[in-house]
């Protein structure tokens, strides 16, 4: 059954309502500016509604149902929660907003519940309560972890709940009233409103969307962990990747102790940073000079090795890039890529054999970005190519030459963004020449002073056939 509306007056200035009309406004004593306007009623408890609190003045009040004016909204810009972790705070573009929801997945054993552990550990000595709500795991093995990570001794602020009852946890939220919650992870949790099991698209859907009434009414930043499928992909429905501001991936080989986190869905920053770590003992340390460590093994000539180079968020990154070609005997020639597009690679090999004469027909051809990074944009297209060439023809480039710049159809090399950062970096780290882009190599030479270029040599090239004469 509909519900009734009811009759206010509302002043345009100030926001005070009044139940009957009157000249002047009681508040701000403003002449005709009371509005009569309709107002629906509305239950305080109902679950699907989702507030906010970054209004002013009555019109805006938290719980609401009326329109506010855009001027009197307070600005998204808060100030951030300080995670304590600089790479974690990188991905998400500064730290934690208050009243935001992120969800961060990975394979079973990455490392999220340990990130999330440390996080919320540091936010607790400086923020105050933090919330850890645990539906896989009981709460000695959690203190077990935290026994391991938290050398200096666990926060009294951080809080830990075994439970998998969203409406327990509400209540919990309520009591409490912590400065960050982590739910670990939503597929375990369920609500009584649902007959279906925990995990099911259902519950998900209904569970994500009562954490999202917690937080923005409450404006409590909130940190969900997800389960992944077999292909790498969020288990259950998409709506929760929609439902959040900011969607993190944790990715890496079990195997090794290196750990990439990247943003793939961020309201609040870019999702072109990464973060990257290295799983110790300890817990996930932070690796600051990524690019040092993707090289430290490159200190060899070799064939179908090149050095190139990305750029991340606000950083550049120094890769390798490996290729092998080998003669196929049986069927057709395979094609193999680790870290970059497939068909990128196979218009590559294209190219190169249109424009440098390489015949790859019978040629089987693997490329593999050193570290497991999957570098995103045009970079790395001349480095592939001159490491499927290096391979193909046995000869070997220096190590100290760093390679980058896309490559069109034509064989005509195109320009990239942000190289004067890109030659600066490689400098630092010990590279003796760069080969790039003839447009880019022009612009760098007449600010070469300016960018204080002085121990590296810079080499434009127009088109792939000059590559030739690097070897």
């Amino acid at each position: 059954m509909a519900k009734k509306a009811k009759t206010v007056f509302v002043c345009q200035e100030c926001g005070s309502e009044s139940s009957k009309w009157v000249g002047q406004c009681p508040v701000c004593h403003a002449w005709n500016t009371m509005v009569e306007e309709k107002v629906i009623d509305f239950e305080q408890d109902d679950k699907r509604r989702r507030t906010s609190t970054r209004t002013q003045g009555a019109a805006g009040a938290t719980g609401s149902n009326k329109p506010a004016k855009l001027s009197s909204i307070i600005s998204g810009e808060t100030a951030r929660i300080d995670t304590g972790i600089k790479e974690l705070n990188r991905v998400l573009g500064g730290g934690l907003v208050p009243g935001s929801l992120t969800l961060i997945s990975g394979e079973p054993g990455i490392g999220k519940s340990t990130i999330i552990l440390q996080a919320a550990q540091n936010i607790a000595k400086a923020k105050g309560r933090v919330l850890y709500v645990s539906g896989e795991e009981s709460e000695e093995q959690i203190k077990m972890r935290a026994d391991r990570i938290c050398r200096g001794g666990i926060s009294e602020n951080l809080f830990i709940l075994s439970e998998t009852n969203i409406e327990n946890v509400a209540e919990v939220c309520k009591t409490l009233e912590p400065a960050f919650l982590i739910i670990d992870s939503i597929q375990t949790m369920y609500s009584v409103d649902l007959d279906s099991a925990p995990g099911s698209v259902s519950q998900v859907r209904l569970c994500g969307n009562e954490l999202m009434r917690i937080g923005k009414t409450n404006n409590i930043p909130v940190f969900i962990v997800a389960h992944v499928t077999k292909s790498g992909d969020l288990a259950g429905p998409r709506i929760v990747e929609h439902m959040v501001d900011c969607v993190l991936s944790f990715t890496g080989d079990r195997s090794h102790e290196m750990r990439i986190l990247r943003a793939q869905k961020n309201r609040f920053g870019t999702t072109s940073e990464i973060g990257a770590f290295e799983m110790a003992e300890e817990g996930l340390i932070e690796i600051e000079n990524l690019s040092g460590i993707l090289l430290e093994e490159m200190d060899k000539e070799s064939e179908g090795a090149v050095a190139t180079a990305v750029y991340e968020g606000t950083r550049p990154l120094i890769l390798e890039v490996q290729a092998l070609t080998s003669t196929c005997n049986i069927g057709f020639a395979r094609r193999t890529s680790l870290g970059i597009d497939n068909s990128r690679l196979s218009m590559i090999i294209a190219v190169l054999e249109k424009k440098m004469g390489l015949k790859l027909l019978n040629q089987d051809v693997y490329v593999n970005i050193v570290g497991g990074i999957r570098p995103e944009g045009t970079y790395t297209d001349l480095a592939v190519a001159l490491a499927v060439y290096s391979s193909f023809l046995g000869k070997k480039l220096d190590s100290k030459t760093l390679v980058l710049g896309e490559i069109g159809l034509t064989g005509d090399l195109r320009a990239v963004q942000n190289s004067e950062k890109i030659i600066k970096e490689a400098q630092r780290l010990g590279f003796e020449r760069v080969v790039l882009p003839i447009k880019n190599a022009e612009r760098i030479r007449s600010r070469a002073s300016a960018l204080g270029l002085s121990n590296i040599q810079v080499i434009g090239l127009r088109n792939i056939t000059e590559a030739k004469n690097l070897f």
